[in-house]
């Protein structure tokens, strides 16, 4: 009874015209920069960014806003992915499989009205899952000292690779780069500057969000200089919609799918590194395990539309859960939130439920919201989000630019900080073109202190005794958690690539 008070003050928080008015927003948004091939929901949230800082607003209704651009980009994948065979963002590769043969039986519109039904399914009973879980999560956390933060933040950094990870060693580096730029600032135990190189700007260390916006946002403008493709995806494909509102026996056949894949989907969500990726792909290999009895997966079967749609949008909702409960992030789009937070002083963890019900509530709520705004937003405009595809490069790349400069001199005022940002988004091409993931890097900005203080904390503590790191059974358990998944990518994530990529190839030459 607790939760439902709590979730209805939340929604007291969230119903007003303002943060109904950014909800909207956020999922228009949302919803092209998923659409858009190559931008996915890390770079949507982080482009966007500056427009919430520029606008003045409060932590609630910026995390409104930033959310729902999460969920809308969660949805807008499957747009390019069914039309164009070409995956919005890596989730929305499975959905390829079936959604564009589907396409090419005049079935366009009917499979993007499934996928969006599947997509609010998924995210639907992940929300419902955020609410039940997280408070369970926060009772857990309740019992963690210095050792076991450490011991946390270090899983973080050991798992956030997760199974779809091409390589460790490139993982492992960036979390090193993180770490290392973490460090830059003034001591907070003896007040000496470190690696500030006689800077004074530096002194109070790197600024989550320049870096962010450099690294996401600023680094695909250079992408985009490098290669200065000046047409869309879609020029010169012929894209027609047809049926909008698929037949009810299809829904219906649809539904046992969606219920199965959005419970993995969440599931897989919640484990930090695994991600909607991943979700996606176990929700389509079991769904095609289970229910295709006669071959039809591959070939255009709507089952196989939801399943990865319910999957991925499920597991994105599982990630704000360790986000919210323990300050860890789940997924590269949860750690921009994450950064987001501690930029309004929000630190999220434990004491986040009790010290600032307004912000968790009101963004549960708020996501119930959007969700419903998603729903009835995708299905009629789907042909309005088609359009967006034709937009070019050459037009889209310049507008992401001025955003990002406008709305980091609109934070900061700083031109300091705008050298610093091209200075990430710089290193940010670079490290893309050497396929080493952004995503450690902002880990280690985000995380690299709290993860110093406890470790001195917990020495301190213990009278230089090293091995309370692992002194009691929770962070042993933390320990082999972490040790494991760094572990099985190496062993087993080479197998699982090589799977999804021969399904993904088999099943496209099949539908051809």
């Amino acid at each position: 009874m607790d939760t439902l008070a709590q979730l209805a003050h939340g929604f007291e928080v969230a119903l007003t015209w303002q943060n109904i008015g950014l909800a909207l927003i956020g999922c228009l948004l949302g919803t092209i920069m998923g659409a858009l091939p190559g931008l996915g929901p890390s770079n949507g949230v982080a482009i966007l960014i500056p427009l919430a800082f520029t606008l003045g607003l409060g932590p609630t209704p910026s995390m409104i806003l930033l959310t729902s651009v999460y969920y809308g980009a969660m949805y807008g994948g499957r747009i390019s992915s069914i039309l164009l065979n070409i995956p919005g963002d890596e989730p929305a590769m499975m959905t390829c499989l079936d959604g564009y043969p589907m396409a090419q039986k005049g079935m366009a519109g009917e499979a993007l009205s499934i996928s969006g039904i599947a997509s609010f399914v998924g995210a639907f009973f992940a929300t419902w899952g955020l609410i039940l879980l997280a408070p369970q999560l926060v009772k857990i956390a309740l019992l963690f000292g210095p050792a076991e933060y450490f011991a946390l933040f270090a899983l973080a950094f050991m798992t956030l690779g997760g199974v779809s990870s091409t390589n460790q060693a490139k993982a492992a580096f960036a979390a090193a780069i993180g770490l290392g730029l973490a460090m830059v600032g003034v001591d907070t135990q003896t007040g000496v500057p470190r690696m500030t190189f006689g800077e004074v700007h530096l002194y109070d260390g790197i600024d989550f969000l320049v870096a962010i916006v450099g690294l996401f946002a600023l680094s695909e403008v250079f992408v985009f200089l490098e290669h200065r493709h000046g047409a869309s995806d879609a020029a010169g494909k012929k894209v027609e919609i047809g049926r909008i509102t698929p037949p009810w026996a299809m829904v219906k056949r649809c539904i046992p799918t969606m219920l199965r894949t959005s419970g993995l989907g969440f599931l897989a969500g919640v484990l930090p590194g695994a991600g909607a990726s991943l979700g996606s792909f176990i929700s389509y290999s079991m769904e095609k395990r289970l229910v295709d009895r006669e071959g039809t997966f591959g070939k255009g079967d709507p089952r196989g539309v939801a399943a990865p749609e319910a999957g991925n949008n499920a597991a994105a909702g599982g990630a704000l859960v360790p986000m919210l409960a323990l300050g860890v992030p789940g997924s590269g789009t949860t750690a921009v939130l994450l950064a987001v937070l501690l930029s309004l002083n929000i630190t999220p963890g434990p004491l986040l439920f009790t010290q600032n019900p307004d912000v968790v509530w009101g963004l549960i709520a708020a996501l119930f919201i959007a969700n419903f705004m998603l729903l009835a937003l995708n299905i009629p405009m789907v042909g309005v989000f088609t359009r967006l595809l034709l937009i070019p490069p050459r037009i889209l790349m310049p507008i992401v630019a001025m955003v990002s400069f406008v709305g980091i001199y609109g934070i900061s005022g700083s031109s300091f900080d705008l050298m610093v940002m091209i200075g990430f988004g710089v290193v940010g091409w670079v490290l893309r073109k050497f396929d080493v993931p952004l995503v450690p890097v902002i880990l280690g900005i985000l995380l690299g202190n709290p993860m110093e203080s406890n470790l001195r904390r917990a020495v301190q503590i213990s009278n230089g005794d090293w091995g309370v790191l692992v002194g009691s059974p929770l962070a042993i358990g933390l320990w082999i958690i972490a040790i494991l998944g760094f572990l099985a990518p190496i062993f087993f994530g080479r197998i699982l690539r090589d799977r999804m990529k021969a399904r993904r190839d088999d099943e496209g030459s099949i539908a051809d």
